[in-house]
């Protein structure tokens, strides 16, 4: 008889609601707080609303991690139904989320949590790593230390179209921000996905979307024998049609992807990044089996 598993994952892992469905993931919502109010990432508030509120008010809001608390009466239910629950965080280095899941579990027992070491649908692609091993009928156990070991091997990357975000939630300064705008660059931010998920910023490319994202996704995919190709995500916080088909024509150029999603990022990634930003997010070749502990 196959375990009794619920799968779990903070809802920065922006899967789409089909591929939601086809694995069965339950999301825990972060918090968002807007001009003194508290709502829930997702369910009563979307990335378009950050934006008119900075546009039209110049309001940032503040992302809020899930409690220790409120992990332990998430899991709680499962646990006393007798399942054992495998949970998915975002990066430890980017919100306390990680460790609070764990010390719930730890209190809890019978739920395995895992440090994604990765934001958005680079939790994604864990996340359905984790659900296809379930549909094996995997112990628990050994979907976390698989999952886990593989968390090194799930790239993610993104193209911001402006740091106007990043320099009002203090993420670069004002001089950062102006020069780029001047010299019409686009920074690459990177995941550090062997350091918590912690971000840095890699290359800078300069000109217009319409130029810089092949260019992006090429220097990202090409030239590499690595490349798991089950499956790419194309990742944005709000950007038009034609750029998402400019992005997934090149991805086709280069790589033959089985499956291309396009998901749109949840308010907690969206608010730190703007409008207009957009990533490949992909898997490379790794041994999920080896017992590696991913990034911690």
């Amino acid at each position: 008889m196959p375990p009794k598993i619920i799968l779990s994952a903070d809802s920065t892992c922006d899967l789409s609601a089909e591929l939601k469905e086809q694995y069965q993931v339950h999301y825990f919502p972060y918090h968002i707080v807007l001009d003194g109010k508290s709502y829930t990432d997702g369910v009563d508030i979307t990335p378009d609303d950050l934006y008119r509120a900075y546009w039209d008010k110049k309001l940032l809001p503040k992302t809020a991690a899930i409690s220790t608390g409120e992990f332990y009466e998430y899991f709680k239910k499962w646990v006393d139904d007798g399942y054992e629950v495998v949970h998915i965080n975002l990066g430890s280095a980017l919100s306390a989320a990680h460790q609070n899941a764990r010390i719930a579990a730890k209190d809890l027992g019978h739920v395995h949590v895992i440090d994604s070491c990765n934001l958005s649908t680079g939790m994604g692609l864990l996340v359905i790593e984790a659900g296809e091993r379930i549909r094996q009928g995997m112990p628990a156990e050994q979907i976390q230390r698989e999952v886990s070991a593989l968390a090194a091997h799930s790239h993610a990357s993104f193209i911001l179209d402006t740091l106007q975000f990043m320099h009002a939630g203090g993420r670069c300064s004002a001089v950062t921000a102006l020069g780029a705008n001047l010299l019409h660059l686009k920074p690459c931010i990177e995941v550090d996905n062997r350091n918590g998920g912690a971000m840095g910023v890699g290359k800078k490319y300069r000109g217009g979307l319409e130029k810089v994202l092949p260019q992006y996704t090429r220097d990202k995919l090409a030239n590499r024998d690595d490349l798991r190709l089950e499956r790419l995500f194309i990742t944005h916080s709000g950007i038009s049609q034609e750029l998402i088909e400019l992005v997934r024509r090149t991805v086709r150029e280069v790589a033959p992807f089985r499956e291309i999603h396009v998901t749109r990022a949840s308010c907690t990634i969206s608010c730190h990044c703007g409008p207009n930003t957009l990533g490949v997010l992909f898997l490379t070749a790794g041994h999920g089996s080896t017992g590696g502990t991913g990034c911690e």
